[in-house]
């Protein structure tokens, strides 16, 4: 497979950017990225996403905020008519988790913005990715199957669903959160393994559909996993952060997928982890 050239006038897109990770992410796209290119930094709160925009220290690149709610549909529609195309995209929103608040609570705004917020990206961005671009969401090192078990394996099988399938799957699991009945079903008690299951889920399942077109085209859809990062989201739920990444050292892997010319499609559809894959099963 010989090097993709870059096209001019790349266009980039990252969802929930307004800080942590997100920032991270669209920082540095801003400062690796040329002249010619437009890095779209989105998140659902015009204030904080002029904020951000305006934190964007040195960028080559042009920085472009654009309020975008995953939660909605029309959001997506209205973004992706306006880009007509895209190069990089960052599927990085998420909701948080609080600690000593039930699960009933949160269940509904994490799969949301989570799961049905992922496939909403990805079914907005993937028609309009152009050749050679990248497609990557942020999950994690929960999102296996091995999190989950075996008699719930089945559920995830990726080599037959499709994204309304996965959406299915989610909706039937926070149902089973709400109603009291997961822990009967067998379902972890963290409610971020399933979800984080469910996002890699929709991105092999995608990239499935596409893999041949892909392979041609040296085009890029995979779950990426940046490690333990220090967040304000993240620092309630361990207590010893001394390892743990700042945003902008853990965007720094991801960045590198997103701009090597030849990526190895062995990532193609897989959840990759500072350049390795974690296998699915």
């Amino acid at each position: 497979m010989g090097d993709h050239v870059w096209s001019m006038g790349r266009t980039a897109v990252v969802t929930g950017a307004n800080q942590g990770l997100g920032f991270a992410l669209a920082s540095g796209l801003a400062k690796q990225l040329e002249a010619d290119d437009v890095v779209y930094l989105t998140g659902r709160d015009p204030v904080r996403v002029r904020h951000a925009v305006e934190r964007v220290r040195s960028p080559r690149a042009r920085v472009r905020g654009r309020v975008l709610d995953v939660r909605d549909d029309a959001a997506f529609r209205a973004l992706t008519d306006e880009l007509g195309g895209v190069d990089i995209v960052f599927s990085n929103a998420a909701a948080r988790l609080t600690p000593d608040t039930s699960w009933s609570e949160l269940v509904e705004p994490f799969v949301q913005t989570n799961n049905l917020g992922t496939t909403r990206a990805l079914r907005a961005f993937a028609p309009v990715l152009r050749p050679g671009g990248r497609l990557l969401v942020v999950a994690s090192s929960f999102g296996t199957l091995r999190e989950l078990p075996a008699h719930l394996h089945a559920r995830f099988d990726t080599d037959t669903m499709s994204l309304d399938d996965v959406d299915a799957v989610m909706a039937a699991w926070r149902d089973a959160v709400l109603e009291g009945r997961a822990a009967d079903e067998g379902w972890p008690d963290w409610i971020n393994i399933p979800s984080k299951v469910g996002q890699v889920a929709a991105v092999r399942v995608l990239a499935r559909e596409r893999r041949d077109a892909d392979a041609a085209g040296a085009t890029l859809v995979a779950a990426v996993c940046p490690g333990l990062v220090d967040t304000e989201a993240s620092r309630p739920w361990f207590a010893d952060m001394r390892g743990a990444q700042t945003p902008d050292q853990a965007a720094a892997a991801l960045l590198r997928l997103a701009l090597d010319p030849r990526p190895n499609q062995d990532f193609h559809g897989e959840l990759v982890q500072f350049g390795k894959i974690l296998p699915w099963r």
